[in-house]
């Protein structure tokens, strides 16, 4: 058995949780709020930190102190996961779903995000480049 399919997420060792990841980007994509309804809707502007060659964090270890509005996962309470994509492995474990096909710990390679269409890179637009995130609201993801 898998460690993802014996262990909660608490029970993960760092580089469990770490390989949970897949390196889709899609967790710093910027989200607006609808105040009144509470309904989030993902844009596709990234933070300025993401390489969109690799959709990996170039500063991670630093991220939340460079980015305060960043969030380290671990320290959250996993249910309240439910901003994460559809496609987030962390979210798909706290919802007792199986991670996809394309994730690179069930294919075994690491390009089998980008090989599958799910990362940001095609389509993400740094942060430093947006005047006004509402133009860039994508209603797809």
């Amino acid at each position: 058995m898998k460690f993802w399919e014996s262990k909660t997420l608490a029970e993960m060792s760092i580089q469990e949780w770490e390989s949970l990841c897949d390196n889709c980007g899609k967790c710093c994509l910027h989200k607006l709020e609808d105040e009144e309804t509470g309904d989030l809707a993902f844009t596709r502007v990234v933070c300025d930190l993401i390489d969109l060659e690799s959709c990996r964090c170039s500063r991670y270890s630093e991220r939340c102190t460079l980015v305060p509005d960043c969030l380290d996962l671990k320290q959250h309470d996993f249910a309240a996961y439910n901003w994460l994509p559809d496609t987030c492995a962390y979210r798909l474990l706290i919802d007792g779903k199986p991670l996809f096909d394309w994730h690179p710990l069930v294919s075994g390679n690491p390009d089998s995000v980008r090989e599958a269409g799910v990362c940001i890179s095609a389509y993400a637009i740094k942060e430093s480049l947006v005047d006004d995130m509402e133009d860039h609201i994508i209603g797809w993801l």
